[in-house]
């Protein structure tokens, strides 16, 4: 039977096909959602269907979808404004004004994490300050991947979400499997419904011809799914943001809010750290230079390995990882000899690959054992960011081939859920590809460069 998977991301909707034995692809499809960090609900819905997401014929459907972007809804279930994405940094002021309420040790421990902007009770919070008027519809609040599921059951019954993007929200503990409404009283100013979080292989209801939908997930935790992560094994994903997870058996707590506790699409924990300036900052590297990605790639590749001593914190929309959502950008160590095109372009890949590294080094000081880095997303596809990675991280890279791993992983739980059975389906892992570390000394110099470079201009 067929199964069908969906990753309604920032920028795109993308449909895959799947057959349920197998996890073979049969078709895909492909839509594009508005730029922005805002954006209208139905745009989404739309997508979906250009992107063959509501055409029939599966057996179940599963929707993977970008966290954390607040669809407030009001008593007749319509949005009473745009959604919140999870890249709007404007609630930046309500974070820090509710860490400081509650502390950092107490958001750690009740709910794994410390607020920053990215995170759904932040926007809330902003919301009832500047928008009071829409604050005060507010009824009910749904992050991206529950709206669509509800969508696809005709908006019938009450919405469901789970563990996985429940646990990014700010008012969900992911250790207890508890909502925290006091929390989101706070921040919204009054109570509101929540959807029903499911457990991983539960069934969320039916689409008007009869297919299952499953419960779904959270991007990251359905990229996770589809890659068949495994114990010691780190995903990095260098995608619109660049997110570094692992599998945790137990939850984690950081006051320090550089990692987050989520929950995984398994029944286990995701920790999980997260940069906003990931691809685009190849992007914009590469449209400064009057080129494109792949001419960039040539000329980071021909660089000085080091990039001749230039050093980019690449801080071009703000962070999350470090908390600094005013930041910008910030270009160290010019010389004239070091200001080639080259050397430039190998700094914005660098640059990039040091604030993964970091992820990854955080989430190893909170217990995570690993030995092998999964490199994922748009950044993947650069041969510069293949071959600097091993060294930048410290450890063998595996490229698997590339697939939207976060619609397989869609697929995967909808496959899941129409078995019934106590496991997902054993699919095959994907192929990969695998870097090894050079053994040279330049990326601990490199590191240290960008350490001191952010310290000194961010104390951080």
């Amino acid at each position: 039977m067929a199964v069908v998977g969906i990753d309604s991301s920032t920028q795109s909707c993308k449909v895959l096909t799947v057959d349920d034995d197998t996890g073979r692809v049969l078709r895909a499809g492909q839509a594009p959602h508005p730029d922005g960090t805002e954006v209208d609900p139905e745009a989404w819905w739309r997508a979906l269907a250009d992107a063959g997401g509501t055409a029939g014929g599966a057996a179940a459907i599963g929707v993977g979808a970008q966290q954390h972007g607040m669809v407030a809804l009001d008593d007749a279930d319509r949005p009473v404004r745009p959604a919140l994405l999870w890249n709007d940094v404007r609630s930046a002021p309500q974070a820090e004004a509710l860490t400081e309420k509650y502390g950092a040790d107490g958001w750690a421990a009740s709910v794994g994490l410390v607020p920053v902007a990215s995170y759904t009770v932040t926007k809330l919070a902003w919301l009832a300050e500047h928008e009071p008027a829409h604050a005060a519809r507010v009824a009910r609040v749904l992050l991206p991947h529950d709206w669509l599921t509800w969508r696809l059951r005709g908006g019938r019954g009450e919405p469901t979400t789970d563990r996985s993007d429940a646990s990014g929200t700010g008012y969900f503990s992911a250790a207890t499997g508890d909502y925290r409404h006091d929390l989101l009283t706070a921040a919204l100013g009054h109570d509101a419904a929540l959807p029903t979080v499911l457990a991983p292989a539960a069934v969320a209801g039916e689409t008007a011809d009869g297919a299952l939908l499953a419960a779904g997930a959270g991007d990251n935790a359905a990229a996770a799914l589809g890659l068949g992560l495994s114990p010691g094994q780190a995903v990095v994903s260098i995608g619109t943001s660049g997110a570094v997870f692992a599998l945790a058996g137990s939850p984690v707590t950081d006051p320090t809010g550089a990692v987050a506790s989520f929950a995984d699409a398994t029944g286990r924990f995701l920790p999980l750290s997260c940069t906003l300036n990931a691809s685009r900052v190849l992007a914009a590297t590469a449209r400064m230079l009057g080129t494109d990605l792949a001419g960039l790639d040539a000329l980071a590749t021909s660089a000085a390995p080091d990039a001749g001593g230039l050093t980019l914190l690449p801080y071009l929309d703000g962070e999350r990882t470090p908390n600094l959502p005013d930041a910008t950008g910030s270009l160290l160590g010019l010389t004239r000899a070091a200001m080639t095109p080259e050397n430039l372009a190998r700094a914005s890949v660098l640059g990039v690959l040091c604030g993964l590294a970091d992820a990854l080094d955080e989430l190893r000081a909170h217990g995570a054992a690993i030995d092998t880095v999964l490199l994922i997303g748009g950044g993947s596809r650069s041969a510069a960011i293949r071959v600097a990675a091993p060294d930048v991280f410290g450890v063998p890279v595996l490229v698997p081939e590339p697939a939207e791993y976060v619609a397989l992983g869609a697929a995967r739980q909808a496959a899941w859920a129409l078995s019934g059975a106590a496991e997902p389906p054993a699919w095959p892992r994907p192929d990969a590809t695998r870097y090894e570390p050079a053994g040279a000394g330049w990326p601990a110099e490199l590191r240290a460069r960008y350490r001191a470079a952010r310290h000194r201009l961010h104390e951080r």
